[in-house]
């Protein structure tokens, strides 16, 4: 019994130190695989960004999962051409019309609300040339705005908000051109800048507004509480299936996070301290069925 313990143990040597070599001899490699699995690639809309939410939830999701969050901030409309391309790991967008077309496709899946606010139409109180104070009728506001060649600055950017924007247009029957309709192709805290300082009227979600509003000035929310100014933001993942090399596992991690109670809770809280009001209100568990879509 004696011997044949000592040839276990011996054996269990020789196999730690050939497991021990081979783990050095792999370790670039394994490192290097490793690494990249430890990024996760989020494209997401400029709002969420210029909002000054990343700053809450970042760092939180990184402490709790260990992966490294490597955001893209740009327009829905390019995070979407993106994903379709398997260039993203996730999602995190704000326009379900589009969003259901690229997942009927089958590039996206596992698409969950997260968390809602509104659109408000923002401009210059003084003048309100356009007299869309205290409306609460988007297109009936989009119609004087372009009756009154009032100036409209748009983000012209493919964002979900530039998307709601071009729909909005199109129900009032307009085809907005002309000096008095502006495009930045820019996000929108650049896009609200550029409103202020021309003292122009444009689209904007209200949790940038409210976040960048200290350096606005000029602008005041003139139009709000239409229904069609519901602002739904979903999260969803780059199909494994349709590309492999996705990093499927974070993008669920990713997900998860967001719907968790704590994300619900950083999500619930941001904005509250500072502004005395949430940008966002969550929505963990619903579906856009909720909101009548």
């Amino acid at each position: 019994m004696v011997q044949r313990r000592f040839v276990i143990a011996a054996l269990a040597s020789c196999l730690a130190i050939v497991t021990a070599n081979t783990s050095n001899l792999l370790t670039p490699q394994a490192n290097a695989q490793s690494a990249r699995n430890r990024n996760v690639i989020v494209a997401m809309t400029t709002s969420i960004e210029d909002s000054g939410l990343l700053d809450d939830l970042v760092p939180a999701f990184e402490k709790k999962t260990g992966y490294r969050l490597k955001k893209v901030a740009v327009g829905t409309g390019q995070a979407l051409a993106l994903a379709e391309k398997g260039e993203v790991d996730a999602l995190f967008v704000n326009s379900p019309k589009a969003e259901r077309k690229v997942l009927q496709g089958g590039a996206v899946t596992n698409r969950r609300l997260v968390m809602h606010n509104d659109f408000v139409i923002v401009g210059p109180g003084n003048p309100d040339k356009a007299k869309i104070r205290g409306s609460k009728n988007a297109v009936q506001a989009f119609n004087a705005i372009a009756k009154n060649q009032a100036l409209f600055v748009s983000r012209g950017d493919d964002s979900g908000t530039n998307k709601l924007e071009k729909d909005l247009w199109q129900q009032a029957n307009i085809n907005p051109a002309g000096s008095w309709y502006q495009q930045t192709g820019s996000g929108m805290a650049k896009t609200l800048q550029v409103a202020n300082q021309k003292l122009g009227y444009t689209l904007a979600d209200r949790a940038t507004y409210i976040f960048q509003k200290k350096n606005l000035t000029s602008l005041q929310v003139l139009v709000e509480g239409d229904r069609k100014l519901l602002n739904l933001y979903h999260v969803m993942q780059v199909n494994p299936q349709k590309f492999p090399k996705v990093n499927s596992a974070g993008a669920k991690a990713f997900i998860d996070f967001v719907l968790s109670p704590e994300g619900q809770r950083i999500i619930a809280a941001h904005g509250k301290q500072e502004f005395g009001q949430p940008l966002f209100f969550v929505d963990g568990g619903k579906s856009e069925k909720d909101y009548g879509f």
